[in-house]
């Protein structure tokens, strides 16, 4: 009887190349960027024409929760980039911290935008609100505007929230792991 002979088996070498994952992410941000330049020049254009209406409906705005969710907004993207440093230098116990502060000030500006928001609701100033029909064309375009931008941004601070928080659970759950970098600076 002839014996079997092994024929040996390359196996994958692990492969972490993050170039693609980089790409996507430029991409990515350059089409954030194209729908987010879109509705500043519509605010820009609309704004030109309606001056007057535009400047008295940006007069009802509270420029202090502005003023806070501004700091918020600065102070986390601050303290995102701190735990991706921290991760690189092998630091999860600042990672963890760092990332917490962060997902805590993601969630203390969706907190100021619902105040902001409700109080606009509550003065029956919405999309397609009798009371806002009823106000000059500019005020109209500008409290749509003031939604879509508002609301759409803070969509995307809800969805960083989130996929941050999956990020912290990962870290902090998995301790055992190494922590790649490639998605974490992304």
């Amino acid at each position: 009887m002839r014996e079997a002979t092994q024929v040996p088996i390359a196996l994958p070498e692990e492969h972490h190349d993050y170039v693609g994952a980089k790409m996507g992410m430029w991409l990515f941000l350059f089409t954030e960027l194209l729908l987010f330049s879109g509705m500043f020049f519509l605010y820009a254009a609309y704004r030109a024409r309606h001056p007057q209406e535009f400047h008295n409906a940006a007069m009802e705005l509270n420029t202090l929760i502005g003023t806070i969710n501004t700091i918020l907004l600065l102070t986390s993207s601050l303290t995102v980039a701190l735990s991706i440093t921290a991760l690189q230098k092998r630091n999860r116990k600042l990672a963890i911290w760092m990332l917490s502060i962060t997902i805590l000030l993601g969630i203390g500006f969706l907190i100021n935008k619902y105040f902001e928001w409700s109080v606009k609701i509550s003065h029956g100033i919405y999309p397609n609100s009798p009371e806002l029909v009823v106000f000059d064309k500019g005020e109209v375009l500008f409290y749509g505007l003031y939604f879509t931008m508002t609301g759409l941004h803070g969509l995307h601070v809800l969805i960083g929230v989130v996929v941050l928080s999956i990020m912290l659970y990962l870290i902090v759950r998995k301790p055992q792991q190494r922590v790649l970098l490639g998605p974490a600076q992304l």
